[in-house]
């Protein structure tokens, strides 16, 4: 069966806001694409989304900027460890340079034959601009930041999982998913994400013995989830009773995030994997199809709250040009 169309978003749990809202905006080019909070529990985080103008699904990073005194993640194995974003072919050395102008550490690396920049959040969690030859999609050009369409990200290329034990994480990729095996060595293994007439993307997995277990927890400093796109609600009910049929009951009940439905499952090792799909308003659905991002939303079940939450929130100057 194959209920997935690509990538729906990735998700991390960074550090401060202005910094996470700057790196995305300033240093990255991204855009902002809605402005929100933390829909679980009780704790005033925000929800940050970043991605093409228009908030095409396949383009967007979210982040829960998580500063909070005595509480930062451990990253580790049987943790998801880098995030990837696509550029065009032959930008590695744009982005080396850009990125070192600001003081931002990034060197040119190949895996799987694929050229690579490999830099950091930040807060610590580690990022690769990944040249992708398969990708057609249109750069997300930001002429305010100088950045043009023969260097700009074009949105998800994949994500990298560390575990302890190959074998079942395999087991997990190619069976619960399911997504096809494109690599197996001492690299590690790759997996490429279904998304007919779209951009090629992966999950890419390595193999870490020698490292404790990471932070599952919501922690600043760690990525959260992978969310596949699963196009409809059907899909994604269809592919999680297949997922949970198979042994795998770690696997919530779908829940409303508003602009979409989504599923949790946790990978054997510990890494989080979300199902998602847009409901029909998507990111319009609270502000202007012409200006999502532009102020701070609630979800109508917080609307008690609201004043609360934004009391506890960390100040921060939210203008991306």
């Amino acid at each position: 069966m194959t209920a997935i169309s690509g990538y729906h978003h990735l998700t991390m749990s960074t550090d401060g806001a202005q910094e996470d809202f700057d790196f995305f905006t300033k240093d990255l080019g991204l855009y902002s694409v809605k402005r929100t909070v933390l829909f679980d529990g009780v704790l005033p985080v925000y929800h940050l989304y970043y991605g093409a103008k228009n908030g095409d699904e396949s383009t967007i990073i979210t982040t829960f900027p998580f500063r909070k005194p005595g509480i930062f993640g451990r990253r580790g194995t049987n943790q998801s460890k880098i995030v990837q974003q696509a550029i065009p072919v032959g930008a590695s050395d744009f982005w080396v340079n850009r990125l070192g102008e600001r003081g931002i550490t990034a060197t040119k690396s190949n895996r799987f034959g694929i050229d690579r920049v490999d830099f950091r959040h930040p807060c610590g969690i580690e990022l690769q601009l990944v040249e992708n030859p398969a990708d057609n999609r249109a750069p997300i050009v930001n002429a305010a930041q100088g950045i043009g369409a023969e260097h700009a990200i074009k949105g998800i290329y994949g994500g990298v999982v560390a575990v302890t034990d190959r074998n079942a994480m395999d087991d997990f990729l190619t069976i619960a998913l399911p997504l096809k095996k494109m690599a197996d060595d001492a690299e590690g293994m790759a997996y490429e994400v279904p998304n007919p007439g779209g951009p090629n993307a992966v999950v890419e997995v390595v193999e870490i013995k020698d490292e404790a277990q990471g932070t599952w927890t919501l922690s600043g400093g760690t990525i959260h989830h992978f969310a596949l796109n699963t196009g409809t609600e059907e899909n994604q009910l269809k592919l999680r009773a297949h997922i949970e049929g198979l042994g795998f009951t770690d696997i919530s009940e779908q829940k409303d995030r508003n602009y979409f439905k989504s599923c949790y499952v946790r990978s054997p090792g510990g890494a989080l994997f979300e199902l998602a799909w847009t409901v029909p308003e998507g990111w319009a659905k609270d502000e202007p199809a012409d200006a999502i991002g532009s102020t701070l939303v609630f979800p109508p079940w917080f609307d008690d709250r609201r004043e609360e939450i934004i009391a506890g929130l960390e100040p921060a100057s939210f203008q991306d040009a």
